[in-house]
């Protein structure tokens, strides 16, 4: 017997979350809730879903913020936004953080239960594709999984997990400044908000692993009144 696909369903609205919640069980699936951002993201991080369904406007983190985060750490899994946010920037807007899909309130119950199939059986198919598991810098690569730098002299250094997690951000987002609310979004979660200085350490510590005079850095960069970009037109 086929396992029960699995689904993250996120949403403040108590009546409209449990309507949604039955009747995705009746369809046959495993429905796990979240009515806010941060338990949405401790749930993310402690279970494996097929797919998510995110409300924007959710208390603590929002649900683009919340997207944005998945994304960093998953780039197969689908995401649907059900919102009652309907502005062609919106969905601009969500899309551009992530999502596959993007839902309006009020909706029709038929309709979500056909988009939730599809981007279901989507995910499916894209399972044995392979998101960003290792990125080559110079002579040296990152392995994001095992928090590890591997040397030319085949050395090996540890990471730790915030810098494998700004590291994975600026070349998730290579050529393009990020800015430091991006990076407090993604990589400290809300939980703690370090210093400008604290980020700028960071990237001190990033040309010293991988650039070749750290006083003219070609790969990391800080952006005065912007943030941060990894630049790297080889790959």
């Amino acid at each position: 017997m086929q396992a029960k696909q699995r689904i993250l369903l996120v949403e403040d609205e108590e009546h409209l979350l449990e309507a949604i919640k039955l009747n995705l069980e009746l369809e046959g699936y495993r429905v796990t809730t979240a009515t806010d951002g941060k338990k949405a993201l401790k749930l993310f991080k402690e279970e494996r879903f097929n797919l998510i369904i995110l409300d924007v406007m959710i208390p603590e983190i929002d649900g683009f913020q919340v997207a944005e985060t998945i994304r960093l750490q998953n780039s197969e899994v689908p995401i649907m936004f059900l919102t009652a946010k309907n502005s062609s920037e919106d969905r601009i807007t969500g899309l551009k953080k992530g999502a596959d899909d993007y839902l309006v309130k009020p909706f029709n119950l038929e309709e979500l239960i056909l988009r939730v199939s599809n981007l279901i059986r989507r995910g499916m198919k894209g399972d044995d594709l392979k998101e960003l598991n290792s990125y080559t810098i110079g002579d040296k690569t990152i392995y994001f999984n095992s928090f590890e730098l591997h040397h030319a002299d085949g050395s090996i250094s540890s990471l730790t997990k915030k810098e494998t997690m700004l590291l994975k951000l600026l070349i998730e987002r290579r050529n393009e400044a990020v800015s430091r609310e991006q990076i407090l979004e993604t990589v400290w979660n809300y939980d703690v908000y370090p210093s400008t200085r604290t980020i700028d350490n960071f990237i001190l510590t990033f040309r010293k692993y991988f650039e070749p005079d750290q006083k003219h850095p070609i790969y990391f960069h800080s952006i005065r009144g912007v943030g941060y970009k990894f630049t790297d037109n080889q790959n």
